[in-house]
């Protein structure tokens, strides 16, 4: 018995502060832009002690590192429609919905700042690389087993994703159905 009470449960009151630290991060973000805050802040709005933050994340840099990456390499369901066109095209919706999506742009911005030099921007480009790569892995793996011939997964990152992030950080033209189909098409062209 004295065992399970040590052993750490996901979710409960762990995960629930860990949602809300998040969350104030991500609404600061987007309203003060990075830099405009501090921990104390962050503790205040998820309703949590400073001393939460420090001992979980260290600094405010790892936070707003483990928010982004958290953020970016969110699992959404690796679709599976039977074929390589239609997995890319479902897979490349999900993200472009991600990204469009209330938070999206403050987590872009968060990402490109802290992607720079040091140890926080290094774990963050190698977290966000490798997990994405895992990721479309399993789907182009599939694509292989019924004799298709799939791209590796930078390629896919490189020319489906980046050029959407790119839009929205720069705010051009909508990530549309047929802009996001077309990157797919042109990818397997």
């Amino acid at each position: 018995m004295d065992e399970l009470r040590r052993t750490r449960r996901p979710g409960g009151r762990s995960a629930r502060i860990g949602a809300a630290v998040h969350q104030a991060v991500t609404d600061l973000v987007g309203e003060r832009g990075y830099g405009g805050f501090t921990v104390s802040e962050v503790a205040a709005r998820a309703g949590v002690a400073d001393t939460t933050v420090y001992r979980r994340w260290g600094s405010l840099e790892a936070l707003l590192t483990d928010v982004t990456l958290t953020r970016l390499t969110a699992r959404s369901p690796m679709p599976d429609t039977g074929s390589l066109v239609g997995d890319l095209r479902t897979y490349a919706a999900q993200v472009a919905r991600e990204i469009t999506g209330p938070d999206g742009l403050a987590v872009l911005r968060l990402a490109v700042l802290l992607s720079g030099s040091g140890p926080e921007g290094l774990r963050l480009r190698d977290g966000f690389l490798a997990e994405r790569a895992r990721q479309l892995q399993s789907m182009l793996d599939r694509a292989r087993e019924r004799g298709e011939s799939p791209p590796d997964a930078l390629a896919v990152v490189d020319h489906v994703m980046a050029p959407m992030y790119i839009r929205v950080l720069f705010g051009a033209e909508p990530l549309t159905p047929e802009y996001v189909e077309g990157l797919v098409d042109r990818l397997l062209g």
